[in-house]
């Protein structure tokens, strides 16, 4: 299949620049024979008895920071990975590239070296400063590029999910950011369980895909854990004929990357799994997702799991119906295309 098949036309109006009100305030698309329009509060209403929501726990770090180098450019650092406590895989916008063994000098004063580059990507070490406190000082929220307008304190809150434990992500898994504790506990006493994975989304997840055969596309890795705890509950809704409802993407890929691994087990590890038209689901039976770019590999995804013509169906209901697309957008329910 060719890029261009993933193509479509989205009004600017459309890209949601904040989130609602309030997190089920947010607008359902469910989509059965018919499309229904809901709110997310709703959701109880489509969903049945012995499902089980898997939930990614990820958790967003305050990811970018500004500084200058010691000509005195300015610089803004993307943390993209730890390494561990005091070293971390970055991208760096500047006019010019830094130089291996240069400092740049943060917004509080302290330094970090850049000793390394591989794939595209700088090595910091920030000496004995922690990573994650430094963060949490003097850090911003990783808002994707179309959000054009600068963090806020809101967002610290907004564009994290009410569940997030696990730190490392540096996009937040947008589909878990429409609920709230109170509907996670409706739907438990309704009799839909929930369970938790960790994938730790990167910011290859912004990354258009390229080429025009999308099966040359080279996904980027990120690193996941699933517990027993989470396999156990999943082994035991299909036993007594639940569904398994990803939340999310980042969701979908984590199930589908232990799938493929053969027999269902706890794991954890690196995953560049690329999911696209043709690909067979082995755990997932439906998904809550957000809407997605045009030509992204998260639309390329979701017409793996629906169907392309289906997908293009309610892409152009959704447009026409005025839904808010992207992170702080609104979100769809899909059943698996059998």
């Amino acid at each position: 299949m060719k890029l261009s098949d993933f193509d479509f036309d989205l009004p600017n109006a459309l890209i949601a620049q904040y989130p609602s009100e309030k997190r089920t305030d947010s607008r359902l698309l469910v989509v059965q024979d018919d499309f229904i329009n809901a709110t997310f509060s709703q959701l109880d209403e489509f969903l049945k008895p012995k499902d089980l929501l898997i939930l990614n726990d990820t958790k967003v770090i305050p990811a970018r920071l500004f500084g200058r180098k010691e000509s005195g450019g300015k610089v803004e650092i993307l943390v993209e990975r730890l390494i561990n406590d005091f070293q971390a895989l970055v991208m760096i916008k500047a006019s010019r590239a830094p130089k291996i063994g240069s400092y740049i000098v943060l917004e509080n004063g302290k330094q970090v070296k850049v000793f390394d580059k591989a794939s595209g990507l700088y090595k910091l070490s920030f000496g004995s400063n922690s990573i994650l406190t430094l963060l949490n000082e003097i850090g911003h929220v990783p808002l994707p590029p179309y959000i054009e307008r600068i963090d806020g304190k809101e967002d610290l809150v907004r564009y994290q999910t009410v569940y997030a434990k696990n730190d490392g992500a540096v996009a937040a898994p947008t589909a878990g950011l429409h609920f709230d504790e109170p509907l996670l506990s409706n739907l438990n006493s309704y009799g839909v369980d929930h369970a938790f994975v960790t994938l730790h989304v990167g910011v290859g997840t912004f990354q258009p895909v390229k080429v025009e055969d999308i099966k040359d596309h080279q996904m980027h890795s990120e690193y996941f854990e699933v517990c027993q705890e989470t396999v156990d509950k999943i082994v035991t809704t299909k036993a007594n004929g639940g569904r398994i409802v990803a939340v999310g993407t980042t969701a979908v890929r984590t199930l589908e990357s232990i799938a493929l691994q053969g027999e269902l087990s706890s794991a954890k590890g690196d995953t560049d799994i690329f999911i696209y038209p043709g690909f067979e689901f082995r755990l997932v039976d439906a998904m809550i997702t957000n809407f997605h770019l045009p030509k992204s590999s998260l639309l390329m995804l979701v017409s793996a799991f629906i169907g392309i013509e289906k997908m293009f169906q309610i892409y152009q209901y959704a447009i026409e119906e005025k839904y808010r697309f992207f992170s702080y957008g609104d979100a769809m329910l899909l059943e698996k295309k059998l």
